[in-house]
């Protein structure tokens, strides 16, 4: 319920945070029509024995895309933290360290090292990488993993089904008339909409996992305050260990499902110093 008034304030006061995640159900529950009613029953896959199995694994990965997409809506990206110390520490300069927790100037809330302010939420989020509409909240830590999820899902969505499209137009085209033209009309349709989201999200999920092995969230890019080339990890081992910080330590084969298979590494937040008052 928490998590429910929560959505329904952020799209209060970012209207896109509303409409985008309504248009993404309208375009993947179209999709899904498109293929059950028009692309598999087509001249082309009808006695196909393959028919079947193409209408079982679509929608199989429909409700793997709906279900990662309603982690990354509904899970917290990372605002909680632990309780926040008694005072500010004193590091003989005035200024916080990079390792040291810092007062947000926004929400005037204790955050720990690399977590930024979302102006959408009013929030401050670990790690931070940006507020993403089609979702209505924050890409962060601890829901990065579900929203990289749901863009490989539904680029894999819009693959299988162009590829279903090109296979019916390359079959025979027996029927009558008009429902060809039924059927050719709903064709297009799915396939321009899944080349123009395919697209999109292939960008988008190549820029996240960019981001995860050069461990250098959107916020750090665009302020300049990213890791120098030189401290950028390198390396397989180095890119597989930040990998696993967003989707666990468990098995590979768990990074493909929207659920908590082993315990995210995360970053490791370095402890207070003794402070004077």
């Amino acid at each position: 319920m928490a998590a429910a008034a929560a959505a329904a304030a952020r799209c209060g006061r970012d209207p896109c945070g509303a409409l985008c995640p309504l248009l993404a159900y309208l375009s993947v529950g179209y999709a899904d029509y498109a293929v059950l009613a028009h692309v598999l029953p087509g001249p082309a896959l009808r006695g196909s024995p393959w028919c079947p199995f193409h209408a079982v694994t679509f929608n199989l990965i429909v409700l793997l895309l709906l279900a990662c997409h309603t982690r990354a809506v509904f899970a917290d990206p990372g605002e909680r933290r632990p309780p926040p110390p008694p005072a500010r520490p004193f590091t003989g300069t005035g200024l916080p360290s990079p390792e040291e927790w810092t007062v947000c100037s926004r929400c005037e809330a204790y955050r720990p090292p690399r977590a930024h302010h979302c102006r959408v939420c009013h929030r401050c989020v670990r790690r931070m990488d940006h507020h993403c509409p089609w979702i209505n909240n924050c890409v962060g830590e601890l829901n990065q993993k579900y929203f990289i999820q749901f863009l490989f899902y539904a680029g894999l969505a819009s693959a299988y089904a162009a590829g279903l499209v090109l296979v019916a137009w390359l079959g025979p085209a027996g029927g009558d008339g008009a429902e060809n033209h039924v059927q050719t009309a709903h064709c297009i349709v799915l396939l321009l909409e899944s080349l123009l989201f395919g697209a999109f999200v292939t960008v988008v999920f190549y820029d996240q996992v960019v981001s995860i092995i050069t461990d250098e969230p959107a916020p750090e890019q665009l302020r300049g305050r990213g890791l120098k080339e030189a401290k950028r990890p390198r390396g397989c081992r180095a890119k597989l260990a930040l990998l696993q910080e967003v989707f666990g330590r468990g098995c590979v084969l768990g990074w493909l499902f929207p659920c908590s298979c082993g315990t995210p590494a995360g970053p490791a937040y370095t402890p207070l110093p003794a402070c004077d008052v």
